[in-house]
């Protein structure tokens, strides 16, 4: 079953912070590779356990998916990604 997500890299200090914002998980690693590999693990850990206690549909339908006959679509997507420079006060 393949879901489509979005992945997020940020560097605190020494540390690399990988997000995935559609699903709500984080991981860390000393590099952002391992960051992110330790990202899609806990993903893929965690989609197991939800899956053997049956509450895999409901966490997705939480984070926004359906699931339909092994297909996991997306209700919104992510179509863009800007930064902006804001003055404050």
């Amino acid at each position: 079953m393949d879901i489509n997500i979005t992945i997020e890299v940020w560097q605190k200090g020494k540390w690399f912070i990988a997000k995935c914002p559609e699903l709500d998980f984080i991981a860390q690693g000393t590099t952002r590779d391992e960051a992110k590999k330790n990202l899609l693990e806990v993903i893929q850990i965690q989609f197991e356990e939800m899956d053997e206690i049956d509450t895999l549909n409901e966490y997705l339908a939480e984070c926004g998916y359906d699931r339909h006959n092994g297909v996991i679509v997306p209700k919104v997507e992510m179509i863009g990604f800007e930064k902006y420079s804001v003055q404050v006060a």
